[in-house]
């Protein structure tokens, strides 16, 4: 069983248009996509809080939205759990009566049953506090307690780590991934960060600008992109214009130099490629093809790791004991463009 979605609804800039379906036996369903792209929307539009002008969403055979045949459930029967970027909690109300909030069951059984729930998630203790005297990872504890206590089909995450300074946020994940694995529905991340679409989903749906542009299981869409939007939201930082030149070869304006590939054929409707900043190397003195010189720029230094930019705009990741323990923090004369690491992209 699974959630299919295919609709459309006019927004002021764009139109959004998404057809996806998910399995719950894949994983979790990632969608990643730039601030304004859609990506918010669909989750609303699912859980009914939007109502999109065409389409069919349907949930584990039942049907919540239908265009056509005039369907359209009310949001607290469709078996949705929505996680929203700010938790959503009723700031008058103590996390328990949050979550009591959210049972079906007898009144005398609530409290009861909202302490489990509380205590699932690890924080029963606070279970008298209200929301505002709760830190960020406590209230979205809180609000996954109260969505849980819901029983839904379908868990949506919308941005859920937006808020959280970085070391809370990793803390969290590990948490999430973990409690994730006893929830037996469908799950949803929305995010605009690469990181975590890697380390919690198995598949991911790429969004620009209302649409889906890549679909695929995360670890090849890393390594194909296949558009330059997507390779842009993935992390990419040399995307560049090429001239094809034959099925092997082709020119690189920004380089001035000819790149030849060897163990496929170069796309004849390919415009751009893609070369992550991590996979370059200094070249070796035997070598001769696919080399260019390496005139810095600007350097970069973060705290594991270099970033050299250089006058060609290439940008080149090396992790800081490389740098300093190898290199010797020189940069050297010359760089190889490996042919294994360039991805071919079109231009959406």
């Amino acid at each position: 069983m699974s959630l299919k979605v295919e609709i459309k609804k006019k927004l002021r800039d764009m139109t959004l248009s998404v057809a996806f379906d998910t399995d719950r036996d894949s994983g979790i369903t990632g969608i990643l996509g730039a601030s304004g792209c859609g990506k918010s929307m669909t989750l609303k539009c699912i859980a009914g809080i939007f109502t999109p002008d065409e389409g069919r969403i349907e949930l584990n055979g039942r049907v919540l939205f239908d265009s056509e045949k005039g369907i359209n459930v009310k949001i607290q029967d469709r078996g949705v759990g929505y996680l929203f970027q700010n938790y959503a909690l009723f700031p008058h109300m103590t996390i328990r009566e949050n979550v009591e909030m959210a049972l079906s069951c007898p009144k005398r059984e609530r409290r009861q049953a909202a302490m489990r729930y509380l205590d699932m998630y690890h924080i029963g203790e606070l279970a008298d506090r209200y929301p505002s005297r709760l830190s960020g990872g406590q209230q979205q504890r809180a609000a996954l307690a109260r969505i849980m206590a819901s029983k839904p089909e379908v868990l949506m995450l919308d941005e859920p780590f937006s808020a959280l300074d970085y070391y809370l946020k990793e803390k969290l994940q590990l948490e999430q991934l973990e409690e994730l694995k006893n929830y037996d529905g469908d799950v949803l991340l929305v995010t605009h960060s690469r990181d975590e679409i890697y380390r919690f989903c198995s598949t991911i749906h790429v969004i620009n600008e209302g649409e889906i542009v890549v679909s695929g299981a995360v670890k090849e869409v890393f390594k194909e992109p296949e558009t330059v939007s997507a390779a842009k939201l993935t992390g990419c930082k040399n995307i560049l214009d090429i001239k094809y030149v034959d099925d092997h070869t082709f020119y690189v304006p920004n380089w001035d130099m000819q790149v030849i590939i060897r163990d496929r054929n170069v796309p004849k409707a390919a415009p751009f490629i893609g070369i992550r900043a991590h996979y370059f190397t200094a070249a070796h003195e035997s070598e001769k093809e696919n080399v260019m010189e390496c005139r810095l720029k600007q350097i970069l230094d973060d705290p594991f790791e270099v970033t050299l930019i250089l006058e060609n705009d290439l940008w080149w990741k090396i992790p800081k004991a490389r740098w300093k323990d190898e290199m010797k923090e020189r940069v050297p004369e010359r760089l190889v463009v490996p042919e294994e690491s360039i991805f071919f992209l079109k231009d959406r």
